[in-house]
């Protein structure tokens, strides 16, 4: 696994052409006749941003799939605060003692491969981020398996239910007791003797 940013790659190539000769990033290098009539002529700053585009490419296929680690994180840091420092601040014409050589680094090609470095750091961050959301893995026990041995689930036992019987308890009829009238024994009367009335009986006065 490549363990270094690629955009390492055209950077390196435009430093290299920048201090070594004087080079015009406008030449064409080209001429395309298109179907309109129109020619299309590329100059050298696009097929540089072209191949630092294509690096950017691949950067995300990496990224994407084997992710990133500190070092190249802290080198994507270093190349986008070395391009910036070199766009702003370098001036290879004036090192190099060119006076009449077109500027090398503060141009709008430099400034756009500045660009493309930025976006390459932002998304390997982002990319990094997301990588780890979806790597964070719960750790469980593992589970000893018995070569040989297959578990046999056994079927549930259904157990009958017993159903008892409702008891209805009837009302029993008590007999009653019917007790005889008690007779009053007879009183004697004697011969001649009036007969005593009777303290019972209502004795109703005839009505003459």
């Amino acid at each position: 696994m490549i363990g270094f940013p690629l955009l390492l790659i055209p950077f390196a190539i435009y430093a290299v052409i920048a201090f070594l000769m004087p080079f015009d990033w406008n030449v064409k290098l080209y001429a395309f006749q298109l179907p309109s009539g129109l020619t299309y002529e590329p100059t050298a700053s696009d097929a540089f941003l072209a191949f630092s585009l294509l690096m950017l490419m691949f950067e995300f296929i990496k990224s994407t799939k084997h992710g990133k680690s500190l070092v190249e994180h802290f080198l994507a840091i270093c190349l986008v605060g070395g391009a910036g420092t070199a766009f702003a601040m370098i001036s290879p014409t004036a090192i190099m003692n060119q006076p009449g050589a077109p500027p090398q680094t503060g141009n709008s090609t430099f400034a756009l491969f500045v660009a493309i470095c930025i976006v390459d750091l932002l998304a390997g961050f982002a990319a990094s981020l997301r990588r780890a959301r979806r790597t964070i893995v719960v750790e469980q026990p593992p589970v000893a398996v018995v070569p040989g041995s297959a578990v046999r689930a056994e079927p549930a036992r259904a157990e009958p239910l017993r159903t008892e019987p409702v008891r209805t308890e009837t009302a029993r009829a008590e007999p009653v007791r019917m007790e005889p009238p008690r007779e009053e024994p007879a009183t004697h009367v004697e011969p001649g003797a009036e007969p005593r009335p009777n303290p019972f009986i209502k004795v109703e006065p005839k009505i003459q």
